[in-house]
């Protein structure tokens, strides 16, 4: 049973502070500017270890001490995070062991953070030992709120193929498959001859002249993220055991992309799900993107907020080319995310640091101070969330519309050769997600085992892996009256990483009425003509429509007058589309209207285009995000009042090119 209890009064605003790596002047200069920007909560400890232990066993917390008490004063909580995610220098030199060997067989060396393998005793040993520390210390201070273990696990070290791993590993096998006859069967050993006659004899994915195993590759990924919330969940039991009434949580990575960890799977196990979120310079719909991975956020647990842990003030500085944001992009940047479930907006970090590995990564206060554009943005976002205060605790609007996306999935298409190599299957969730926002229709990004039943239309874009339940779920829910797309490359393998014989899309393709019998990728990026009008490109396949309606065919290349896109009517009403190719933006948005309208979906508001629009509600409020991306001014209509400014709106509101508005509807 997780707890709730969430760590401030009203919507979460901060960062990470590190204080450590400043003078005490500069503290009390901190806490004055952090007053002036309306923060509440600071996230403490990070990458703290070597200055809390600079040598095994003596300690140096009084300067903690000191911040923890500055904080409190101030009324600013605390965060507090576990430092494992740096193990200081006399532990790597001691113990060399604890660092991850890749998959060549290289050990890594000191220097860099998450130096460790979740795998090693020795390391689960240390860390625990300094949790155990740090929670006794200060499980009494007022200023303690919530813990935060470690950080951003598996970004670094989700991978390790030491000879701990291996054992590790082999026990996970064992008591998955409980026989090795059925761990053969699963992973198709018989081909090669690698067939294995015990446990003993399996190793991880190591480097050979040649690619390995599919079915072993899926199961050591699954291995893995399993490994790293087996150390989350004992770095949590001690803390539970000494401050039993603190949330716990650990900041995710999740994006528009498939995740290091499989993060749905963790979820139940956190009290607070939190997020690491930063735009891609190069992306020309990172307002899409960033809804996206909102939206798989809260997806994830539909019935409560969740927390932006970290974002960026502008630019970053681990990309080829780091792009600063414009003036109020930061501001439009977080009430996108308070608009989609998160109940605050936290970043990395508070201060810029002018040394170390991020010394040009973008902070609430820049190298230049606050005399800068970040600074405005930084105290007008404070004054918008402290004005947003009633928004904290409800939840976004529920969704018609479920996307089905799987990490699994994905480590699955990864795992070996497939019939194309160099794009990746996840884009057809990216694209049908964007084709719903450019229609202001909200969807949640949901996990494959998700209840499907409060949606009325599901999507099932390239999931490439689909277990036998979610085919029952999917199917289910079609016969139930519920409306269903299924694209290209689903439902090929099934949770073995096995194909599926009889035709594709094999998980589905009963339910949808077709049988596809081969693939036709398309070898250059001319594109296709479907008889319809629409255009589509990279993919094709050869179907036939058995028990469905054709209802656009390709119109040339090798499959001409071939079923491109199939409609089975159901039974209930439900209905089940195939989609065999890419298609293009217009084509992809025109299939979708009409699906939606068919199911009775409308968007979340009628704005005009450009504008998005999210509601949250509770029990006796709602509240109207509105955000404009597009580059002109515009007029949205709407009544209520528009917490931002203050005012009264009768006949709806402008909205500058930019711009941003919520609205307390009436």
């Amino acid at each position: 049973m997780t707890r709730t209890t969430w760590p401030t009064t009203g919507l979460s605003y901060g960062g990470d502070y590190n204080p450590d790596q400043w003078s005490p002047e500069t503290w009390e200069e901190d806490i004055r500017l952090m007053t002036e920007a309306r923060v509440n909560i600071v996230t403490l400890g990070v990458f703290s270890w070597g200055n809390y232990e600079p040598e095994e066993g003596r300690f140096e917390f009084e300067w903690l001490d000191t911040v923890f008490d500055l904080l409190h004063a101030a009324g600013i909580a605390v965060d507090l995070a576990t430092p494992t995610a740096a193990p200081p220098i006399w532990l790597h030199q001691k113990h060399p062991e604890i660092l991850p060997v890749t998959r060549e067989g290289m050990r890594y060396w000191q220097g860099g953070r998450l130096g460790w393998c979740a795998s090693t005793p020795i390391w689960r040993e240390q860390a625990l030992r300094i949790v155990e520390v740090l929670a006794r210390r200060y499980a009494a201070h007022p200023a303690l709120k919530m813990w935060h273990v470690s950080n951003e696990l598996g970004g670094g070290n989700r991978l390790c193929y030491c000879d701990e791993s291996a054992a590790h590993f082999r026990r996970w096998l064992t008591e998955k498959y409980g026989t090795v006859d059925a761990l053969n069967q699963a992973w198709g050993t018989a081909f090669w001859g690698h067939r294995y006659v015990d446990f003993a004899q399996v190793l991880p994915p190591r480097d050979s002249e040649t690619v390995p195993n599919p079915a072993l590759k899926l199961d050591f990924e699954r291995f893995a993220s399993a490994a790293l919330l087996e150390h989350f969940e004992a770095e949590a039991a001690v803390l539970r055991s000494i401050t039993p009434d603190l949330p716990i949580t650990t900041n995710f990575m999740v994006s528009s992309n498939p995740s290091v960890v499989d993060y749905a799977r963790w979820a139940p196990r956190m009290d607070v799900l939190a997020n690491d979120h930063y735009t891609i310079g190069r992306d020309d719909a990172r307002e899409q993107e960033l809804a996206m991975s909102a939206d798989r956020m809260r997806g994830m647990r539909p019935d409560a907020p969740w927390l932006l842990m970290e974002h960026s003030t502008s630019a970053v500085n681990w990309q080829q080319r780091n792009r600063a944001k414009l003036p109020g992009e930061l501001v439009r940047n977080s009430l996108g995310h308070v608009a989609r479930g998160s109940d605050g907006a936290l970043f990395f970090q508070w201060r810029a640091s002018t040394a170390g590995a991020e010394q040009f990564h973008s902070a609430m206060v820049p190298h230049a101070g606050t005399r800068s554009k970040i600074w405005a943005d930084v105290c007008e976002l404070g004054r918008h969330l402290d004005a947003l205060g009633d928004v904290a605790g409800t939840l976004v609007e529920p969704a018609s519309v479920a996307i089905l996306m799987d990490d699994e999935s994905h480590w699955a298409w990864k795992a070996g050769p497939k019939p194309v190599n160099d794009e990746p299957v996840w884009k057809a969730a990216r694209d049908v997600h964007r084709a719903l926002f450019d229609a202001n229709v909200l969807a949640d990004v949901v996990p494959p085992w998700a209840d499907l039943s409060r949606y009325r239309v599901v999507v099932v874009p390239g999931l490439f892996l689909a277990s036998d339940d979610t085919a029952r779920s999917v199917r289910a829910f079609a016969e139930g009256g519920g409306h269903v797309l299924v694209t290209f490359l689903s439902g090929i393998v099934d949770a073995t990483n096995r194909v599926r014989a009889g035709g594709y899309p094999g998980a589905f393709r009963h339910l949808l009425g077709i049988l596809s019998e081969e693939f036709f990728p398309l070898l250059d990026d001319g594109g296709l003509a479907l008889d319809n009008g629409w255009r589509a490109g990279r993919w094709s396949e050869l179907v036939h429509a058995d028990e469905a309606e054709i209802v656009a065919r390709y119109a040339d290349g090798d499959l001409a007058r071939s079923p491109a896109v199939t409609r089975r009517a159901l039974e209930g009403g439900g209905s089940a589309w195939y989609v065999s190719t890419e298609l293009d933006r217009v084509a992809l948005a025109d299939l979708l209207s009409g699906l939606l309208a068919d199911a009775g979906v409308s968007p979340s508001a009628e704005v005009p285009s450009g504008v998005e629009a999210v509601r949250r509600v509770g029990d006796d409020r709602s509240f109207l995000f509105l955000l404009n991306h597009g580059p002109a001014r515009v007029h949205v209509p709407g009544s209520g009042r528009e917490l931002l400014t203050g005012r009264d709106v009768e006949d709806g509101l402008d909205l500058d090119a930019g711009g941003y508005a919520v609205l307390r509807e009436r």
